[in-house]
């Protein structure tokens, strides 16, 4: 289980103002669990997502059930060396990864042919897959995906959306993503959290209806509908 309590953070600018980001931000997944995390933008959810991955240690509170080795990140940017082809990434994030799971891996996300190529190669869509990759290669226990399909236009973030998905299902992966748009949340969650602005708390949390992957347009209806009452302006997104 993955168990987050935030009670505070703040940072101090330039000027040296104090600014909170974050306050009483408390929530447990079990494993497996696919979480959506929705908010305005600048509420504070990369933030969030940066202390759940321990690259942030200036908070108050507490995160259990994210041990250093077992995390797959996938940033909003691919992040990928350029001097490196698509394997080398992999192996450089992943030693340990047999040839068959990397091979499975490219294989469900498209990306054999791509194998030898270097990110300069590669469009956006593609450097997304090989992200994709590089998280799933170090067979994490926890998955965390901040914007994952900012940026590409909706016929290639259902299609990422729908690779993700597979690779989820494939293994007891616990999830967190941030998203502005609740299509992600629909295909992709299985539990759906509602953010403040800044400080960011969580205001409201939903239970996405259906079987995750699987949903019916009656589900995805009312879902949405529900989200529409719920959400302040600017919250979400809908492709």
């Amino acid at each position: 289980m993955l168990k987050v309590e935030i009670t505070h953070k703040a940072f101090v600018s330039a000027s040296g103002a104090r600014l909170e980001v974050l306050r009483n931000m408390t929530f447990a997944l079990d494993r497996g669990e696919v979480a959506a995390f929705v908010g305005p933008s600048g509420c504070g959810k990369t933030t969030m997502l940066r202390i759940i991955a321990g690259l942030d240690h200036d908070y108050e509170g507490s995160i259990a059930g994210a041990e250093p080795g077992s995390i797959g990140m996938v940033f909003q940017e691919p992040r990928l060396l350029p001097w490196r082809t698509v394997e080398a990434n992999l192996r450089l994030a992943a030693p340990g990864a047999t040839e068959e799971r990397l091979s499975a891996l490219l294989e469900v996300l498209e990306l054999t042919p791509h194998r030898s190529h270097y990110p300069g190669e590669l469009s956006l869509g593609l450097a997304r897959r090989v992200a994709f990759a590089r998280a799933f290669a170090v067979d994490p226990e926890l998955l965390i995906l901040d914007e994952p399909f900012v940026s590409l236009d909706r016929a290639l973030a259902m299609r990422l959306r729908s690779e993700l998905a597979i690779l989820v299902d494939s293994r007891p992966v616990t999830t967190v993503l941030v998203t502005h748009d609740i299509d992600d949340a629909i295909w992709l969650a299985d539990r759906l959290f509602l953010l403040s602005g800044r400080p960011a708390r969580i205001v409201d949390e939903i239970r996405v209806p259906g079987r995750r992957g699987g949903r019916s347009d009656d589900e995805v209806a009312s879902f949405r509908q529900q989200l529409a009452r719920l959400a302040a302006p600017g919250t979400v997104a809908t492709s």
